[in-house]
């Protein structure tokens, strides 16, 4: 999770999120090369005194300008759709979660399992454990199982929310009377905090997201204490 004064990305914790910090750290390379290049120039133009005033067309100095920029951006549009294609696909996923977005909780179904599911509220400030985060926490967790693929199904029943989780790469708006679906899989079990990415009334800043990784053994042992 994010940490203060934090000024990268969070670590991936997900094949998606790992390709989405290569693409972020190839397009700010571009970034700060193109940057270097111009203040470099300017520095040129301001401090000559030659200067050429006969000068009425330069056809190669065109034809660069123009073939270049468009080699860059197609360096930073192929990865960028490689990528986005990756966020969609769905294969063969072996578990499925249903997220309903409410004002302003969370609810979550199991739909491979019967009578699993149940309703993730923040925990109050008051109400907090030592160690436990604050507008963080939530009274009911989301428990997955890592290194599996997990199809998550994402609808709201009033106003537009975002299902966000930022270190797995997530982040799918809940929208009434449609259904979404994103996949994730987790590389390593933990914690994984993630909040409402949508401005959906006066507690949206109080919907927070808790996912609980666990090994595949774990979480069949929970879900069968659960269901």
């Amino acid at each position: 999770m994010a940490h203060p004064l934090q000024l990268g990305l969070q670590d991936a914790s997900s094949p998606i999120m790992e390709e989405l910090l290569y693409f972020h750290d190839h397009a700010l390379m571009i970034v700060f090369l193109i940057s270097s290049l111009v203040l470099y120039t300017i520095s040129l133009m301001l401090t000559t005194k030659l200067m050429h005033t006969s000068t009425m067309n330069a056809q190669m100095v065109e034809t660069m300008w123009t073939i270049l920029p468009a080699a860059i951006l197609t360096s930073i549009a192929l990865p960028s759709l490689r990528i986005l294609y990756m966020t969609d696909e769905i294969n063969n996923p072996l578990l499925t979660i249903k997220t309903m977005g409410h004002q302003w909780y969370w609810s979550y179904e199991y739909t491979d399992y019967m009578d699993l599911n149940f309703d993730s509220y923040m925990i109050p400030t008051l109400d907090l454990k030592p160690g436990e985060l604050r507008l963080l926490e939530v009274d009911n967790r989301t428990v997955l199982p890592m290194e599996t693929p997990i199809r998550m199904l994402i609808s709201s029943e009033d106003v537009l929310h975002s299902w966000a989780v930022p270190s797995l790469g997530l982040k799918t708006d809940a929208i009434p009377g449609r259904l979404n679906q994103t996949t994730l899989s987790a590389t390593r079990p933990g914690l994984f905090y993630g909040q409402c990415s949508e401005i959906c009334g006066s507690n949206h800043s109080f919907m927070p997201i808790v996912l609980e990784l666990i090994p595949l053994k774990h979480f069949e042992t929970w879900s069968a204490l659960t269901s």
